[in-house]
């Protein structure tokens, strides 16, 4: 299983506001990595606003949203934790639609320098997403993998930038 050998990512994250950005496509799954990265990010102390998109390809533009700071007219969280599905299907839809996501996402979280967890789904079929859902009867939980990659970079962001500052 590819989560085997998961680290612990738990940290405090008291102060911090996340957007949790989900899909709203194959609703069952959806609903166990909404209350997954939900329960993390709650657990960890951080305030977070969920926000609903059409599908995974609509998911970087409501990160970049979310990332761009207030004063420049977006939502000024310190994180965003994304959520989706992708099925593999029949014709070529799967790969190109994995890609831009997965490319988009990446490109938000490097343009903001703040950090974006990954919990969208890529699946050859329904069961393997189940599988991750952190739905009862899962092995996995993607939903808060992803919210505890998100909040443990922004800590050890955090860290970077203020151990960069007391040495200047």
């Amino acid at each position: 299983m590819s989560g085997a050998g998961a680290p612990s990512l738990a940290v405090d994250a008291s102060g911090l506001r996340v957007a949790i950005i989900a899909g709203s496509w194959h609703t069952e799954i959806m609903d166990g990595l909404i209350a997954g990265a939900q329960e993390t990010v709650g657990a960890a102390g951080a305030e977070h606003v969920l926000f609903r998109v059409a599908g995974a390809f609509e998911l970087p533009a409501a990160a970049q949203a979310a990332l761009t700071p207030a004063a420049d007219g977006g939502g000024g969280f310190d994180a965003a934790v994304c959520l989706g599905v992708i099925i593999r299907g029949g014709t070529p839809h799967f790969e190109y639609v994995s890609n831009a996501v997965t490319d988009g996402l990446t490109r938000v979280q490097l343009d903001a320098g703040l950090p974006v967890g990954f919990g969208v789904l890529t699946t050859d079929n329904e069961q393997q997403a189940l599988d991750r859902s952190g739905l009862a009867g899962s092995v996995e939980s993607k939903g808060q993998e992803a919210g505890e990659a998100a909040l443990h970079l922004a800590v050890q962001l955090r860290a970077i930038r203020s151990a960069g500052s007391a040495h200047s």
